[in-house]
């Protein structure tokens, strides 16, 4: 790249020389052609006037040194034109040569990052086919795990409201239990105080005091007996 930006103002430069050479070249032919078509209206009327003053073996003779003088001229041009491009070949060779190189590097490494960026995009271009191609796939499948996890769920909260109502089942029968086995005991207590109500009021109406006397006296002995 720094060889082919050198080469350009050098070939610019050639270039503004070898047009500023032929126009020179030009302009030089065009000074030292020659006078002889710019005298021939002079002679004409002399001609008219007197036929036999000019021969034609003069004209002919001024004819062929024209003619003669013109291809000078043009072979003169000739060679000066293959001078210059001779030298033009001679002094553009090597920066065109250059130029070219560069420039035709420059097109192929383009050509390969245009293959390379073509291949990339071909590559994601097939990636995203093939993701769209399994995306009815990768839905099913979502759509069956989905469903699975939903049945899972219901069979979770299920088992959990299962085990929770036999934990308030449990709770609730032991909670009935313990307040029988309490109301079983206050009902006993209260029958047995009932019972010694009654026991009370009986032996206080079918009890003497004379036989109360004799139980204390039994009593007594019973304790000696014991002492």
């Amino acid at each position: 790249m720094p060889t082919r930006r050198a080469s350009l103002p050098v070939l610019t430069l050639l270039l503004l020389l070898a047009v500023s050479v032929s126009s020179r070249l030009a302009v030089f032919a065009q000074a030292h052609e020659p006078a002889a078509p710019q005298q021939a209206p002079a002679a004409a009327p002399a001609v008219a006037h007197d036929p036999a003053a000019h021969p034609p073996a003069a004209e002919h003779a001024g004819a062929a040194h024209g003619s003669e003088h013109a291809v000078r001229d043009m072979i003169a041009k000739l060679l000066n034109f293959g001078v210059l491009v001779g030298a033009l070949v001679y002094f553009l060779k090597q920066p065109i040569a250059g130029y070219l190189a560069g420039r035709s590097a420059q097109i192929r490494q383009d050509l390969v990052t245009a293959a390379e960026t073509r291949k990339a995009a071909t590559a994601q271009l097939e990636a995203i086919h093939q993701k769209l191609a399994a995306l009815p796939a990768e839905l099913a499948a979502l759509e069956t795990r989905g469903e699975e996890d939903v049945r899972a769920e219901k069979a979770r909260i299920a088992q959990a409201a299962a085990v929770e109502r036999q934990r308030l089942v449990e709770q609730t029968r032991r909670e009935i239990e313990m307040r029988l086995r309490i109301a079983r005991r206050e009902l006993t207590e209260h029958a047995a105080a009932l019972a010694v109500s009654v026991a009370q009021d009986r032996i206080a109406r079918t009890i003497t005091p004379e036989d109360q006397l004799r139980l204390v006296d039994r009593y007594s002995a019973q304790l000696q007996e014991a002492q």
